[in-house]
């Protein structure tokens, strides 16, 4: 994996964490409970051979979970090898990237995003009701302090919520999500402007978020605060039509 790259999947590891990782000869194996691909997959840590990727296989049905893989920036090989297993592609992904005062450079309008830890009740619903369920939530309980949820208000009402954490001088947004009768009004950017903010404050340089090429609407906010993609990855799940990770 190229260098410029490895900081950013570091940080996305930090702030989103698995329950438990473990290593296991070349590879670094993820239990997700029910949390996801990112909480779930098995990534490359180091020289795989054929049989390793057996080994890799085992362990992860021994988790009780379908056999999953990261690719990375640079492992074509373990790529190929996984589509030649049967493994299908899925879920590509772009890293988009900005230094942080790219985001720093407007005041808030008053009573539009607010940095809230714990979560509100309110958040917690909007999260839900965008698929984001309990599995996930625990995901930003384990991460490490400083870490932060932002709730997003438009038209008098809550209408967002995110989370934010940092990791050395990278922060990341996960789990953005507006309520679909307020989407189109501009509040994911400033959302996003107040996560940049309170990241600025805990000493982060720049601000970073993944999202699914799928993705086009939260592909072309980041577009449009002038992030700019620095990297990408996607996954090769085993069995795809058989579990919804």
């Amino acid at each position: 994996m190229p260098d410029d790259c490895s900081s950013f999947f570091d940080a996305l590891d930090a702030t989103w964490p698995a329950a438990a990782k473990i290593n296991a000869g070349p590879w670094i194996l993820r239990e997700g409970r029910g949390g996801g691909k990112r909480v779930s997959a098995a990534t490359a840590r180091g020289d795989w051979r054929e049989d390793d990727l057996s080994a890799a296989e085992k362990s992860m049905t021994l988790l009780g979970q379908n056999p999953l893989f990261m690719i990375r920036p640079g492992e074509e090989a373990l790529d190929s090898a996984l589509k030649t297993r049967g493994y299908t592609l899925i879920d590509p992904v772009q890293l988009w990237v900005a230094p942080i005062d790219r985001l720093t450079d407007l005041r808030l309008p008053r009573v539009t995003a607010f940095a809230i830890w714990e979560p509100l009740a309110i958040m917690r619903e909007i999260w839900e009701t965008g698929g984001i369920g309990a599995a996930r939530q625990r995901i930003m309980e384990r991460a490490a302090l400083p870490k932060t949820g932002i709730l997003g208000r438009v038209s008098d009402k809550p209408a967002g919520a995110a989370f934010c954490a940092v990791q050395g001088e990278t922060a990341m947004v996960h789990a953005l999500e507006i309520a679909s009768e307020h989407r189109q009004k501009g509040l994911g950017g400033w959302m996003m402007r107040c996560a940049a903010l309170w990241a600025a404050d805990q000493g982060a340089t720049r601000i970073a978020v993944a999202a699914t090429k799928e993705n086009t609407g939260a592909n072309a906010l980041y577009a449009t605060l002038k992030m700019e993609v620095a990297g990408h990855y996607h996954y090769r799940i085993r069995n795809a039509e058989s579990e919804d990770l």
